[in-house]
């Protein structure tokens, strides 16, 4: 119990006093149009509430984290809880915000391109044979975690349908426009995680 307060409160003084130096290194600024205001197509630049916005970045930040979260501190222990913690503050959440801010100063471009154009083409074909490496990689981890998942619950479904639909899904979320599936959705289950997390911490705490 006290560590976990103690993560809590080391996750928001993080938040509070490094989020704001990265973000001064950075050179944020409020006032930058986005890609969605500024190359709205209907598709893949389309402008959405903050609220959205929150909820979608909320669910795919922590969509299977506090699952993988809790089995690798089952097997490391300590060293995992210094890691999740440590590692937010200085690693995952730089990493996930510079990447967000220079997409957003470069009008949305992806990786790849970002990398071609400030170190060549060489490298901005290697960077997408990697990119295409990890997304398999990735999506495989987010196709077979989450069907497992759904098999526990559902015994009578194998897993392999599971992963049949997931993957039906995804192509879904990547052919439509983002507004229709994925800007729908997602809000509703990261609501939905929230209020599972916000009512896992009441318990734990007493309240």
């Amino acid at each position: 119990m006290y560590s976990f307060i103690i993560s809590v409160i080391i996750l928001v003084i993080g938040y509070v006093f490094y989020g704001k130096f990265v973000e001064r290194v950075f050179g944020a600024d409020p006032e930058r149009p986005t890609p969605a205001l500024t190359k709205t197509d209907g598709i893949d630049y389309v402008p959405l509430p903050a609220w959205r916005i929150f909820l979608i970045q909320f669910l795919n930040i922590a969509g299977l984290g506090p699952i993988f979260g809790a089995i690798m501190g089952i097997f490391y222990g300590p060293s995992a809880y210094l890691w999740i913690v440590f590692g937010t503050i200085f690693a995952g959440g730089v990493h996930d915000y510079l990447s967000g801010m220079i997409s957003v100063r470069k009008g949305g471009a992806g990786l790849p391109d970002i990398v071609g154009e400030e170190l060549g083409t060489g490298i901005h074909h290697g960077i997408r044979v990697l990119s295409v490496v990890l997304l398999v990689l990735l999506t495989t981890t987010f196709m077979t975690g989450p069907a497992n998942l759904l098999h526990g619950l559902a015994r009578s479904v194998s897993v392999n349908i599971w992963i049949g639909v997931i993957f039906i899904y995804y192509i879904l979320a990547t052919l439509l426009p983002i507004d229709k599936l994925i800007g729908r959705f997602y809000p509703l289950f990261g609501g939905i995680l929230l209020f599972m997390g916000v009512g896992i911490m009441v318990v734990m705490l007493g309240w």
